[in-house]
């Protein structure tokens, strides 16, 4: 066998179908889109329509919201802690940061903080300072030695005060 007689096997690859090339090619003239109208033509979004009557989408009733402002924390489990300890990619004798779990590849981003989770064993004491803890890793961490610091949840900035509020402060400043 040489180079130049290496090729796929008969029907491995399919060409694509070049439409509007001639009433020969059996896609020609109306490029298998059949004739007229508004879906003959391009750039057509009507995915939802249903002849004027009320689409689905519409018709069915709004449910819950999204939070805009809810905090996005990178999950760490204690196992997953535990395996970068076992690798020698952090070192337990020291206090563990985000900085550090991000340097030793066990989260990419820290995102709005560092929420630590219970899934898996730790044996390695560490002291471990993250944004966030469930009961069942902070009682693991503590039954390997270790010890969780909880970083203090950020005050709300003082904005504008609700309107029966602002009444209250002003005669308050009288």
């Amino acid at each position: 066998m040489k180079l130049n007689e290496l090729a796929d096997n008969k029907g491995a690859r399919k060409s694509k179908t070049r439409v509007g090339r001639g009433i020969g090619s059996g896609k020609g003239k109306t490029g298998g889109r059949g004739q007229k109208g508004q879906k003959s033509r391009t750039g057509v979004a009507i995915k939802g329509f249903e002849g004027g009557q009320m689409p689905l989408y519409m018709r069915l009733p709004k449910r819950g919201f999204t939070n805009i402002f809810a905090k996005k924390y990178a999950e760490v489990n204690v196992g997953r802690l535990q395996q970068a300890i076992d690798a020698k990619k952090l070192d337990a004798k020291k206090a563990i940061d985000a900085q550090m779990l991000k340097e030793a590849g066990v989260i990419r981003r820290t995102l709005d903080g560092i929420r630590l989770l219970g899934n898996g064993e730790i044996t390695a004491k560490v002291d471990i300072t993250v944004d966030g803890a469930t009961k069942a890793a902070v009682a693991a961490v503590e039954k390997a030695g270790g010890k969780v610091n909880i970083k203090p949840a950020k005050p709300k900035p003082e904005g504008k005060l609700p309107k029966n509020k602002r009444s209250e402060k002003k005669s308050a400043d009288a």
